[in-house]
C-alpha cells in the first residue's frame, strides 16, 4: 500500500505518517513534508524519485505528473487501468494526505487588495504565490477515486483514520465522508481565492459567488420544534472579524435557532454606540435600548422602555458587564446575555440564573473582502445580496423642515433614535427621551399604525409603573403623557400627516424622517400646527 504525503500544516504529521509505516505502509512525500518525515526518522520516498523529474519553477512543478495522477485515478477494478500502470511502471497510490498552501493566512494580514495604476503591488504578488495548483490536483483525483483511493485533508481525521486502517480496512462509508470532506476543502479554497479576486477586480457584485460556510455547530431544533438547524461560519474570522461561530459560552443552556437571531439584531445595535449602550431585542425588534455613564445606568434605560416585552429577551452590552448590571438584571427572566466581557462578580451572580451569558467581542462593521460583507438573504431559488446599512447617525445632515428648529437635547435623542430605527421592522416609529428608548412601533403596515403602537406601548409602560409593577425614569414623574417630550424617528416618509399628528398627541416635540414624499409639505405643516420641530435626513431606514 503506497500513501503520497503533501502537506502545508504539518499539525499530527508525524504521529500520522508513523502509524502508516507501522502498518508497512509505503510512504511518498514532496519537499518540505519529506523533510519533516525524514527528521523523524520516517522513511518515504521523494516525489522526485517517483517521478524521474526534479521540482521545477521553485516548486511550482513537482505532482503534476503521470507517474502521480495516474497512480491516483487508476481504479482498480477496471483491467485496462492496472495494465496502463504495468505497461509504463507507475505504482498505485492507495492513499493522498493533502492540506493546501497558507492562502487565507496570507492575505488576513494585508489590506483588502487594489492594484496600484493598474499594476500587481507586492501584496497581490504575496497573495498569488500562495494558490495552490498541485495539491486541489492531487485531492480531487483521489476525492473522485475514492472507491480505491482514500483522501485525507484535515488532520482532525487523522486518527480516525489509523483506527479504520488497524481494524482491517476503511469501510465505504468512510472514504465517502474524506471524499466530500475534501471535495468542501478545494471548493472553500477556490471560494476565497475567487473572492479575492472579484476585490482585486473591483467587482462589487461578480456574476458568480461561492461562498465558504462552514458548520460551527448544530442547533436543537429551528424557528420552530419540527425543523432542524445549525450555525455556519461565513468565511475566516481572519478576513471577516469575529462572527456568533465565536461566542464563548460561559453558562447556561446552548443556545437556540431564535436567540442566535435575537443575538444578532442586540448585539448589532450596540455595536452602533460609543458610549455604554445596553439593547434589549424581542423576536428581532428592540423593546429597549439605554446608553448611560455605566452599563447598570444604560441597562435601567432600556429595561424602563418596555418591561413587559423584555421579559424572556435578549440582552447585549457594549462594555464589560460587572457586578451592578448583574444585580439590575435581578427578577426578570432573560434567555441570553451577550458582552464583550464580565467581571468575575457578574458571573457569579448570572451563573445563578437561567439566563445564557455568553462573550463575544463588540461586532466590526466590514472586512476585507467585499463577498464576505455582503447581507444574504434567501428567496425561492436562491438569494438577495446587498451592502450593509452602514450610515453613521452621527454624520447625518438633519435638514429643517419646520419652523421651530431642534434644541441640542432634542436632535441628541434624535439621533439616537435615527440610530435605532434602522434596527426595526418597517414600517418603524422610535420614540426617545433623555438617552432612553421610549416606545417602538414596529412592523405595521402604516406608519400610522406603527405609530399608534408605540403610543400603546408607553401608556402601558407607564401605567404598570404607576402600580409598581415596572421602573419610573427620573423625571417622568406628573408627564402629561409617557412620551411627552420625547422625539421619534421614523424610517420612511409620511404618505399622509396623520402619523405626525399622532405622535404629536402623543407628546413629541421632535421627529425625524427620510423626506422625498409628495406630500411632504402636508408633514411639514403639521409639525407647525403643533410647534415641533420637524427635520429630513435625505434616505430611509426600511429593514424588511
Amino acid at each position: 500500500m503506497r500513501a503520497l504525503l503533501s502537506v502545508w500544516d504539518k499539525t499530527g504529521l508525524v504521529e500520522f505518517a508513523q502509524g502508516l509505516h507501522d502498518l508497512g505502509w509505503e510512504l511518498v512525500s514532496t519537499g518540505q513534508t519529506h523533510a519533516t518525515l525524514a527528521k523523524a526518522g520516517i522513511p518515504a520516498i521523494s516525489v522526485a524519485d517517483v517521478t524521474g523529474f526534479p521540482e521545477i519553477l521553485g516548486g511550482r512543478v513537482k505532482t503534476l505528473h503521470p507517474a502521480i495522477h495516474a497512480g491516483i485515478l487508476a481504479r482498480r477494478d477496471v483491467p485496462g487501468d492496472l495494465s496502463t500502470l504495468a505497461d509504463h511502471g507507475i505504482v498505485a497510490v492507495d492513499m493522498v494526505v493533502t492540506n493546501l498552501y497558507p492562502f487565507v493566512s496570507t492575505i488576513s494580514g494585508n489590506d483588502a487588495p487594489a492594484m496600484v495604476d493598474g499594476d500587481l503591488t507586492d501584496a497581490i504578488r504575496g497573495a498569488v504565490e500562495q494558490i495552490d495548483i498541485g495539491g486541489p490536483a492531487m485531492t480531487r483525483a483521489a476525492a473522485k477515486n475514492f472507491a480505491h483511493v482514500a483522501v485525507v485533508t484535515d488532520p482532525r481525521d487523522y486518527p480516525g483514520t489509523l483506527e479504520h486502517l488497524r481494524a482491517g480496512s476503511l469501510t465505504m462509508a468512510e472514504r465517502v465522508r474524506l471524499a466530500q470532506v475534501a471535495f468542501a476543502h478545494t471548493a472553500q479554497y477556490d471560494a476565497y481565492v475567487a473572492a479575492y479576486f472579484s476585490a482585486m477586480a473591483g467587482q462589487k457584485f461578480p456574476d458568480a459567488v461561492s461562498l465558504p460556510l462552514t458548520r460551527s455547530s448544530s442547533l436543537t431544533y429551528g424557528e420552530n420544534p419540527h425543523q432542524s438547524a445549525s450555525l455556519y461560519r461565513l468565511a475566516d474570522p481572519r478576513l471577516t472579524g469575529p462572527g456568533l461561530a465565536d461566542l464563548v459560552h460561559l453558562s447556561g443552556d446552548d443556545p437556540s435557532y431564535n436567540n442566535l437571531l435575537d443575538l444578532d439584531c442586540a448585539y448589532a445595535i450596540v455595536a452602533d454606540f460609543t458610549e455604554v449602550a445596553v439593547s434589549i431585542v424581542k423576536h428581532n425588534n428592540p423593546c429597549g435600548v439605554g446608553v448611560g455613564f455605566t452599563p447598570a445606568e444604560a441597562y435601567r434605560r432600556a429595561y424602563a422602555g418596555d418591561p413587559l416585552s423584555a421579559f424572556g429577551g435578549v440582552v447585549a452590552c457594549n462594555r464589560i458587564v460587572d457586578g451592578d448590571m448583574a444585580r439590575a438584571m435581578s427578577g426578570v427572566l432573560y434567555w441570553v446575555l451577550v458582552a464583550p466581557g464580565y467581571t468575575d462578580e457578574a458571573l457569579r451572580i448570572l451563573g445563578r440564573r437561567q439566563t445564557r451569558v455568553f462573550s463575544l467581542p463588540v461586532p466590526a462593521t466590514s472586512g476585507m473582502l467585499s463577498a464576505f460583507d455582503w447581507q444574504y438573504r434567501p428567496v425561492t431559488g436562491g438569494f438577495l445580496a446587498q451592502s450593509h446599512d452602514t450610515v453613521n447617525a452621527a454624520t447625518v445632515s438633519f435638514t429643517p423642515a419646520s419652523v421651530r428648529e431642534l434644541t441640542v437635547a432634542e436632535e441628541a435623542d434624535l439621533r439616537m433614535a435615527w440610530r435605532i430605527v434602522r434596527h426595526v421592522r418597517s414600517n418603524a416609529s422610535v420614540f426617545v427621551r433623555d438617552g432612553a428608548v421610549r416606545a417602538v412601533g414596529a412592523g405595521q403596515m402604516s406608519r400610522l399604525d406603527s405609530v399608534v403602537a408605540a403610543t400603546r406601548i408607553a401608556s402601558r409602560s407607564a401605567q404598570d409603573a404607576r402600580t409598581g409593577d415596572a421602573p419610573l425614569m427620573q423625571g417622568e414623574k406628573g408627564l402629561s403623557s409617557p412620551l411627552t417630550g420625547s422625539v421619534m424617528a421614523t424610517d420612511g416618509f409620511f404618505a399622509d400627516p396623520d402619523a405626525v399628528e399622532a405622535a404629536c398627541e402623543a407628546g413629541a416635540t421632535a421627529i425625524a424622517h427620510p423626506g422625498g414624499g409628495r406630500k411632504d409639505a402636508h408633514a411639514s405643516a403639521m409639525a407647525d400646527r403643533y410647534g415641533i420641530a420637524m427635520v429630513t435626513t435625505g434616505f430611509r431606514h426600511f429593514r424588511h
